[in-house]
């Protein structure tokens, strides 16, 4: 199965996305609520995008999908920190 990256910029778009991810591996919300440790109505609501969903368990979600968080577009950190001692 190949893997891709796909950019998330809303709730819905992360729903959407881990919904997809969870029919491709033959899942039910119930079998995937249940390898993620959360409840059925949690994965409900994170499918259908609902904004006040827990981090925490996002991360549950996406790991037990097999899948992992990457964050791209942010300045470089230790460049930040040299910069900031720079400009000091």
């Amino acid at each position: 199965m190949t893997k891709t990256m796909i950019p998330i910029d809303s709730t819905q778009a992360l729903g959407a996305a881990l919904r997809a991810a969870r029919k491709q591996l033959d899942l039910t919300q119930s079998d995937l609520a249940l390898a993620a440790g959360v409840g059925l109505r949690f994965v409900v609501d994170l499918e259908a995008g609902k904004p006040s969903v827990r981090l925490e368990q996002v991360l549950r979600v996406i790991d037990a999908l097999g899948g992992q968080v990457q964050i791209a577009g942010l300045p470089d950190l230790l460049t930040a920190a040299k910069a900031a001692r720079h400009d000091a």
